[in-house]
């Protein structure tokens, strides 16, 4: 019989990894999109959700003061577990340590709102929910825990393969990547090159895209070769993902859980392991673990339903505790790159006057400025932008309270950016303009061509009727 405690040491380390992303990224960004003077304040969402719809330990204490304790709470559980320390604790010291990660993670997310929105939180949850029901190092794996890791494996691959088949014809031309790595997200620097692949370079990377995401799945559920053949090809799609864009710890956290396609006999021979002594596991623990298992195929069924289902939905939760989910990524492919570029003068007044441009992190704005490499890091604001740009601030009311949040200068907010070209007194009005975005060509300097379109939002001091009255309906200050 396989056994998978070399491998068992290997996914919760990594695991570990990327819950230590997560909450980084929790202490270095959320104040100011949900803290006290954030974009959207945790205080106004929580009057308005009841805690059974979004549960979450910030309903108890939710101050900026109590937010930076939880983050640097988890990041220190993170590291503890990315150390091994958590597993020598026992069973009881291993369950403390990656419950608490999972309860406080749960909290940020179930508060987050549209920043936390991201099917990557969901998958972080799931797998840190099955994550606790792991033995200490010295216990045997039980064989059904690895399973179940597959099985989530098998919904992110397959939900990702199915929503690209029902969505834009574009995966059916094979023509999608010929687009996509101009208008995705967030590229990085070695999206310009991608972009730039032959035709027939783009078109075979759909048709891997197909067989990788709705043939290979189905392989993570034979034992021995087969298995390990499935975990390599699945691991090898997330590479290419990952070296041509940033999109955030998804592709991470995939490769994460292809980690239990490969049994110890993989590890000892490709690397010169040695094989882990373990005993029995606990007869209240295996029993701990079967009504784990039956809990997970009981929340299954929703899931397995969304996947037959012609009308398949991407990225949803069936329950406020994220235990079983559905996934899916680009079930349709951005056809034009549109940019919101938020600027500000000190003189409103002045037909000629100067208007500077605020810089993010990771959008593009400045097109001379090389793209970033972020990934596994994720930039919430930067994304947001993205989707606010294909629509209006109606559809992204938040927009024009980071619109405020310029004007009034408010730290938080600010530090979000890469830049702010007024450190010393905030601008008298604020702006956002509409462009579209491509790549430059062979022989043009820059990363990236623009040209406005339009306007997003017009011009707009602390002192405007409209803008006051915008942000009062939704309770901001």
């Amino acid at each position: 019989m396989e056994s998978f405690d070399i491998t068992r040491i290997i996914f919760l380390k990594t695991l570990a990894v990327i819950y230590f992303c997560g909450f980084a990224n929790v202490i270095n960004q959320y104040l100011g999109l949900l803290g006290e003077k954030g974009l959207l304040p945790i205080s106004h969402f929580i009057k308005q959700i009841p805690w059974k719809r979004s549960p979450s330990l910030f309903y108890i204490r939710h101050s900026d003061f109590w937010l930076k304790v939880g983050g640097w709470t988890g990041l220190i559980l993170a590291l503890t577990a990315i150390l091994g320390f958590s597993e020598k604790l026992g069973y009881f010291g291993h369950f403390f340590v990656w419950g608490l990660m999972w309860g406080l993670y749960l909290s940020y997310v179930n508060v987050g709102q549209v920043f936390y929105g991201f099917g990557w939180e969901t998958l972080l949850l799931e797998t840190g929910f099955l994550a606790i029901f792991f033995p200490p190092d010295d216990v045997a794996t039980p064989l059904i825990l690895i399973w179940l890791v597959r099985w989530i494996l098998f919904r992110v691959m397959f939900g990702a393969g199915l929503i690209k088949l029902r969505g834009d014809k574009c995966w059916w031309d094979l023509t999608c990547l010929s687009i996509y790595y101009e208008t995705q997200p967030m590229p990085n620097p070695l999206s310009w090159f991608f972009h730039r692949l032959p035709m027939w370079v783009h078109k075979t990377g759909v048709a891997f895209t197909h067989f990788a995401e709705l043939i290979v799945p189905w392989g993570v559920f034979f034992p021995g070769i087969i298995g390990i053949i499935a975990g390599i090809l699945t691991i090898l799609l997330q590479l290419m993902i990952i070296v041509s864009g940033n999109l955030s710890w998804l592709n991470y956290i995939t490769i994460v859980l292809s980690i239990a396609c490969f049994n110890d006999g993989f590890w000892q021979y490709v690397f010169h392991m040695d094989p882990i002594a373990v005993h029995s596991a606990s007869t209240w623990y295996l029993f701990l673990v079967g009504a784990y298992t039956l809990l997970i195929a009981y929340r299954s069924w929703e899931p397995i339903k969304n996947l037959i289902s012609s009308g398949q939905i991407m990225n949803h939760s069936f329950d406020p505790w994220h235990l079983v989910n559905t996934y899916g990524a680009f079930g349709s492919i951005t056809k034009r790159r549109f940019e919101i570029i938020f600027e500000g003068t000190d003189n409103p007044e002045d037909p000629n006057a100067l208007w500077k441009e605020y810089e993010f992190k990771g959008k593009p704005g400045d097109i001379y400025a090389m793209p970033p490499l972020v990934a596994p890091y994720h930039y919430r604001l930067d994304w947001l932008m993205w989707f606010a740009a294909m629509g209006s601030y109606r559809n992204h009311p938040w927009t024009v309270h980071l619109l405020k949040k310029l004007l009034l200068g408010e730290k938080t907010v600010t530090e979000l950016l890469k830049n702010n070209p007024f450190k010393d007194q905030p601008p008298k009005s604020v702006r956002a303009e509409l462009y579209s975005y491509h790549f430059t060509g062979p022989k043009e300097k820059g990363w990236w061509t623009r040209k406005r379109v339009g306007v997003f939002l017009h011009p707009m001091s602390l002192d405007d009727d409209a803008l006051q009255d915008y942000c009062k309906a939704f309770g901001w200050d």
